[in-house]
């Protein structure tokens, strides 16, 4: 079966991240059928008003999706209890999108899952943001169908997890700025307006792209020593600039190689970081560490990153068909959600970008679901 539901008109623009959504609804259109109420927003008995982005964490004890003690592919990086983490509340939330029960999610279903992708291929492609999601759809997949036969592979930045009886396969290409990053005689060279790493995108059935986390990396952990553009080198820019530039080139790709008949694109969102206690109302918080409960309510007090209208600015000129999983703000709420000491640095280096397994990007995973159901 081919992605024959994906076609959608242009937008002019995004006053808001809720008017977004209503445009979403409007413009995206599903098997033969319009995505409006049902796609964009999930399936279900939704109102035109739901918005599966909008809302707060509710306390269910049914979560986790999964024992992630027994889910033998979460990396050390993700695994906050097998690290010490003493409390598991933390994966024992709900998201609940505003509208009450007429707007909830439908719950993850592995095999449904496996059955509406059999046969296709989905890859996620990005930093390790993207490989938290990634980890966390095999644990879901795996825990629901946990007799089926499965391999996992790698060549070079790509790792495939291949579900053999359903012919599903998940794969990650660690590309973390999505656009080249070029050895050449003056050194590591970040090019703006190239993309051959998009060579491996062609084909793929479902893609999931993200990139922000690395773009204000300065000092040795800056994974590159020029930027280009054109012929024009520079030895630095706005990294907002950079940041801009770089998903316009992106965007160009997908234009020019994107047959919506065929292939699925998301754009996962720009994940947030918890550094700053000030931002959550909680002023003497200077990390993450400690925190066990959600930010309550469904409004971050400390408002959306930057990054995330710049994002929104250029995927409102794509003409071809993306879908933005708008997970920041659902995010933002989840200060306790991440690694904090209970990371791949354990004390000696705080985690409070990436997230626990079981945890928050489990509730990406799940609105994806409800997107392509």
């Amino acid at each position: 079966m081919g992605w024959g539901w994906w076609e959608q008109r242009q937008c002019s623009r995004w006053a808001s991240s809720h008017s977004f959504h209503r445009i979403l609804a409007l413009t995206l259109m599903v098997w033969g059928g319009t995505w409006g109420s049902e796609a964009a927003q999930g399936r279900g008995n939704r109102g035109s008003g739901c918005d599966l982005f909008r809302g707060s964490w509710v306390a269910d004890q049914s979560y986790p999706l999964y024992n992630s003690s027994t889910c033998p592919f979460v990396e050390r990086e993700f695994a906050c209890l097998r690290n010490g983490r003493p409390d598991l509340a933390f994966a024992k939330y709900l998201w609940q999108p505003l509208g009450g029960g007429s707007c909830s999610l439908s719950r993850f279903n592995g095999r449904v899952f496996l059955e509406r992708m059999r046969g296709k291929t989905i890859m996620f492609v990005g930093d390790s943001l993207s490989r938290n999601q990634w980890q966390s759809l095999t644990c879901m997949l795996h825990s629901a169908a946990p007799d089926a036969k499965y391999n996992i592979t790698r060549q070079g930045d790509v790792s495939t997890f291949a579900f053999t009886d359903y012919g599903v396969k998940v794969m990650l290409d660690r590309n973390v700025f999505l656009v080249d990053v070029v050895r050449e005689p003056v050194g590591r060279v970040l090019k703006l307006d190239s993309i051959q790493g998009g060579k491996l995108w062609m084909g793929i059935d479902m893609l999931i792209f993200n990139t922000w986390h690395w773009w204000n990396r300065r000092g040795p952990s800056q994974p590159w020593d020029y930027i280009q553009e054109g012929k024009q080198i520079y030895k630095d820019m706005d990294r907002m600039v950079a940041f801009e530039k770089a998903l316009t080139t992106w965007a160009g790709w997908v234009e020019a190689n994107i047959d919506p008949a065929k292939s699925k694109v998301f754009f996962q969102g720009i994940s947030p970081s918890h550094y700053n206690g000030t931002l959550w109302g909680e002023p003497s918080a200077k990390s993450c560490l400690g925190q066990k409960q959600p930010v309550p309510g469904s409004t971050y007090p400390g408002g959306l990153p930057p990054a995330v209208a710049v994002l929104k600015g250029v995927l409102s000129k794509i003409k071809k068909p993306v879908v933005l999983l708008d997970i920041t703000n659902l995010s933002l709420l989840r200060k306790d959600g991440h690694p904090s000491i209970y990371g791949l640095g354990g004390r000696t280096a705080m985690d409070c970008s990436h997230w626990c397994l079981a945890g928050v990007p489990d509730t990406w995973n799940e609105i994806l679901y409800n997107l392509i159901l």
